[in-house]
C-alpha cells in the first residue's frame, strides 16, 4: 500500500457519469461493485477521502445515492437552475477542477489526487497536477473511454479499470 506523507493524505475524485457509461460501453458490460472499488482506491492508493460527482439530484435515484454513500463515497451534486434540469448532461468536471483546485489554493493538506474519468478536459488539471507534485494516476473507465488527450502521459500516471475489473465487478 502507498502511504501518503505524514498528517497528508490521498484524495479521489471520481466523474459518476463518466465512470458509469465508461463501463455500460465495454463489450460486455460490467457494473463497478462501489463498496471493492473504494476498498480498492483505500488499499492500492492510500485514498482517505473518495468524492463521487453526480450531475443532478433526482428523487427517483435515492437507492443509488445511498448505496454510493454506504460504499464510502462522498457525494457532489452539480448545481442546475430548475428550468434545465433534466435538459442537461451531469457536467460536473468543471465541478471537479474547481474543488481540487480550491484545495490547493487553500493549501488543505493532502499528498496526491487520484482521477476517475476518461474526459479529455481534465487534460489541463492532469499536466498542472503532475507538474506541482500533486498527481498519482487517473483511472480510465475502458481503453476506449480515455480522451486522445491523454496520449502523451506517461503510464506511470493512468491505468484503466477494465486491469482490475476482476476486483472490483459487481
Amino acid at each position: 500500500m502507498e502511504k501518503g506523507k505524514a498528517g497528508k493524505e490521498n484524495l479521489a475524485f471520481i466523474d459518476g457519469q463518466n465512470l458509469y457509461m465508461g463501463t455500460m460501453s465495454d463489450n460486455p458490460k460490467w457494473e463497478i461493485d462501489l463498496l471493492k472499488f473504494r476498498k480498492y482506491l483505500t488499499q492500492k492508493y492510500n485514498v482517505q477521502k473518495a468524492y463521487y460527482f453526480l450531475g443532478f439530484l433526482n428523487e427517483d435515484y435515492q437507492e443509488l445515492y445511498d448505496e454510493i454513500q454506504e460504499a464510502g463515497f462522498i457525494l457532489k451534486f452539480r448545481e442546475h437552475s430548475s428550468v434545465m434540469i433534466g435538459k442537461k448532461k451531469g457536467n460536473v468536471d468543471s465541478d471537479i477542477i474547481f474543488d481540487i483546485m480550491k484545495r490547493i489554493y487553500k493549501k488543505e493538506l493532502f499528498d496526491k489526487i487520484i482521477l476517475v474519468s476518461g474526459d479529455g478536459d481534465y487534460k489541463m488539471l492532469v499536466d498542472f497536477l503532475i507538474e506541482e507534485g500533486k498527481f498519482r494516476k487517473i483511472l480510465f473507465p475502458n481503453k476506449g473511454f480515455a480522451s486522445s488527450l491523454y496520449k502523451k502521459i506517461t503510464r506511470v500516471y493512468f491505468d484503466y479499470l477494465i486491469n482490475i475489473k476482476h476486483l472490483i465487478k459487481r
